[in-house]
């Protein structure tokens, strides 16, 4: 079995984006939480081999492994609720982070086709240090999902003032995905640091304030 990453996905302008990556290969794992570890950034329109190792399995291109999935538990608990209101007001306080690569993420980039899924993610007013941001659902698959809860964490570790930041591992539960045209709000914060990694929880509301999906990140800063 193979996995393509197609060009629209793309994070950095040369790369996968992350969280979109990691839902692509945990979408082949019949559990509820995965746990996913991205070993290289993950090419672009290249044939990727799947390898099933056991319980886990592992993408390759050749003999580097990209990336690596496992069944895992979902250590983190979700905050209290965003408004979408809230998640829009937040979204006035955005700053984009990152080097000009990342200019057309998927996630967070700015794309003149329209094609990306627009999560700026802000400040919430009066519950700093949480980030949030709103999403109209456009289109709807658990791989999206993945995606569209992967930037805001970037953002909530304080991403502005560390320099470039990249996604090392994600563990997240989807719960239900959302419907084309509703109305959610993405939350994320901060959850420590440990030398060069940085780790973040961030979680998928509906309108009414049911949760979506939950994650847990590990983001890793570059040596210095």
């Amino acid at each position: 079995m193979e996995i393509v990453f197609p060009r629209r996905f793309r994070g950095p302008l040369t790369s996968a984006q992350g969280g979109y990556a990691c839902g692509r290969l945990a979408a082949l794992l019949a559990v509820d939480e995965v746990e996913v570890t991205l070993r290289l950034p993950p090419p672009l329109e290249t044939p990727l081999a799947v390898r099933h190792e056991g319980d886990s399995i592992a993408l390759q291109d050749g003999d580097a492994v990209v990336a690596e999935a496992r069944p895992a538990q979902l250590n983190v608990d979700a905050l209290a609720p965003v408004s979408f209101e809230q998640a829009e007001d937040a979204a006035t306080r955005h700053v984009r982070v990152g080097s000009p690569d990342f200019r057309e993420c998927f996630v967070c980039g700015i794309r003149a086709d329209g094609d990306g899924l627009g999560i700026y993610a802000g400040a919430v007013r009066g519950r700093e240090p949480l980030h949030a941001a709103p999403w109209s659902v456009r289109e709807s698959t658990r791989e999206l999902v993945w995606a569209a809860i992967d930037c805001p964490g970037a953002y909530a570790v304080g991403a502005a003032g560390r320099g470039e930041i990249v996604l090392g591992r994600m563990t997240a539960r989807v719960l239900r995905v959302p419907d084309v045209g509703e109305r959610c709000a993405i939350a994320a914060w901060p959850l420590g640091e440990d030398g060069r990694k940085l780790f973040a929880g961030t979680a998928l509301f509906a309108e009414d304030g049911e949760l979506l999906a939950l994650a847990r990140q590990v983001w890793i800063t570059p040596r210095s």
